[in-house]
């Protein structure tokens, strides 16, 4: 059916989307040279459409791929809005992955993250890996509603005092009380992506993007802020149930257009004067089921189209008196944002601290060239940050903003694991 769909819509539009796939291994993010890629398909794995090999950053080159006309994901109906593909992986000395069901969406790219287990470990990595269907397309189950602030007692239980951005998200994969469940320890930053990726469109006008991206994060701050669910006696930070949070599904790709505006905002929320914690944001699709209160997804897109802007957007279902806010804190960096760009000319001990963090990714993403920490900010720094903002899909500019400091910093961290992840 979903073969039909596409082809169809193929020969009517010849629309394309785009994927880049992206291969680490799983127990020290460092890229992997040389897998090899096959993509076929959605059910016909023996069909193969593109062969690819990763670079020395573990990615392939950026390939188009056949997909539905734009139409269909910027209004909702009843034809599904994006095509779906099998990806099989193989590297010397890692176990293969299989992914079924990557979303490719016309005029968006998607990267497909990968990662491989060392063939000693036999962890089980050759289980494949099935992506569901999105949830502005398939069935899931409605939120259920809750109160959008939490009353939180002094009962001796840790509280934050402050809003911090965590370095980590313990996702609970199913409804909180299934104990089978598994548990997985996501970054942040990866964690918004991946749910956005899942609750809407890529294709959709960027101030709606930025408007629901705005929705998730609040929500999953709230969770962090009150740890609701550790309070319930539970040892995870939210579940992947759309009943009770968001849909976050393990293995999806996620898009550029909404991994830019992760990577722009990720520190922020959405606060109500004399209100502490992020407000709880809570919305629905507006379409299959309404909710008054609350923001429609679909309802969002189509403000987007009118040139709201996502602080409109935000006011138009939640009400006037909401705002975005900047946590205090964002955990798990060794450094936070100076608050001003660095370029060239800039001196002085924030550019020595990124030029150490930039020289230790650079042995591991060796297209990088290696810089010294000499403190100032010169041509060869600027060629470095510039390689480093292609391989993580940031505008290319040299410069070393809030987005480029902290993919730095999260980079690094990745990789030496001066955090622990628990």
């Amino acid at each position: 059916m979903n073969r039909y769909i596409m082809n169809a819509t193929q020969e009517e539009t010849d629309s394309t989307g785009m994927l880049q796939v992206d291969v680490v291994s799983i127990e020290n993010n460092y890229p992997i040279n040389d897998a090899e890629v096959f993509i076929s398909y959605k059910g016909e794995p023996g069909s193969t459409l593109e062969q690819l090999k990763t670079d020395s950053s573990g990615q392939t080159e950026t390939v188009n791929l056949a997909a539905p006309p734009l139409d269909l994901s910027l209004n909702p109906g009843l034809i599904q809005p994006y095509s779906e593909y099998s990806l099989m992986i193989q590297a010397q000395g890692f176990e293969p992955v299989e992914i079924s069901g990557t979303e490719i969406l016309p005029d968006a790219t998607a990267t497909q993250p990968v990662k491989m287990t060392p063939l000693q470990d036999q962890t089980g990595a050759d289980i494949p890996i099935v992506i569901p269907d999105h949830t502005l397309y398939g069935d899931y189950p409605p939120k259920i509603a809750e109160a959008e602030v939490k009353p939180i007692a002094e009962t001796g239980e840790i509280v934050l005092s402050r809003v911090v951005v965590p370095q980590t998200i313990i996702v609970h994969d199913g409804v909180p009380t299934d104990p089978t469940a598994p548990n997985y320890y996501v970054p942040y930053g990866d964690y918004i992506k991946n749910v956005a990726s899942s609750e809407i469109y890529a294709t959709w006008p960027k101030e709606a993007i930025v408007a629901n991206v705005l929705a998730i994060m609040s929500f999953t701050l709230n969770r962090v802020y009150t740890e609701w669910y550790r309070n319930q006696g539970y040892t995870f930070t939210i579940t992947s149930s759309t009943a009770f949070d968001h849909k976050w599904i393990y293995g999806r790709n996620f898009y550029e257009s909404i991994s830019e505006v992760v990577d722009e905002i990720f520190n922020s929320y959405l606060s109500r004067p004399g209100i502490k914690q992020p407000i709880l944001t809570q919305y629905c699709d507006g379409n299959r089921v309404t909710c008054p209160n609350w923001m429609s997804q679909w309802g969002s897109c189509d403000l987007g189209k009118q040139g709201y802007s996502s602080i409109d957007i935000i006011r138009y279902y939640y009400g006037s008196n909401m705002y975005i806010n900047t946590a205090d804190q964002v955990s798990g960096i060794p450094s936070s944002w100076p608050g001003y760009n660095l370029d060239i000319g800039a001196s002085g001990e924030k550019v020595r601290q990124v030029q150490e963090q930039l020289d230790k990714i650079a042995t591991v993403y060796t297209a990088i060239p290696r810089t010294t920490a000499d403190g100032i900010y010169g041509e060869a720094t600027a060629n470095a940050v510039k390689e480093f903002q292609r391989i993580f899909k940031l505008p290319v500019t040299g410069i070393i903003d809030f987005s480029t400091w902290y993919k730095i910093s999260n980079i690094y961290v990745g990789i030496t694991r001066i955090a622990e992840y628990s």
